[in-house]
């Protein structure tokens, strides 16, 4: 699993309104986490046998060109062409 690439995670905002929006998203929804055999961290490449699932408009719309998986309690966004996670939220 490699590590680097975690720098242009930092471009990723998300304001605190669309951060709640994500968690009652999670909750009204009833996400079923995914499991992975390791640790999933930001920069690192998402295992392929991971469905990457749409991000809902209303989570803000600099996040739609992403995509989300949910695992361990987080919203992990990532990057649908490289399949790297670029950001957490907890």
């Amino acid at each position: 699993m490699t590590t680097t690439g975690t720098d242009h995670a930092a471009a990723v905002q998300i304001e605190p309104q669309y951060r709640t929006r994500i968690k009652s998203y999670v909750t009204e929804h009833h996400l079923r986490p995914i499991t992975t055999k390791e640790k999933i961290i930001v920069g690192a490449t998402v295992p392929g046998d991971v469905e990457l699932e749409a991000v809902p408009s209303d989570w803000g719309p600099s996040l739609t060109k992403y995509r989300y998986v949910y695992s361990g309690d987080r919203v992990m966004l990532v990057d649908p062409g490289s399949r790297t996670l670029v950001q957490e939220i907890d």
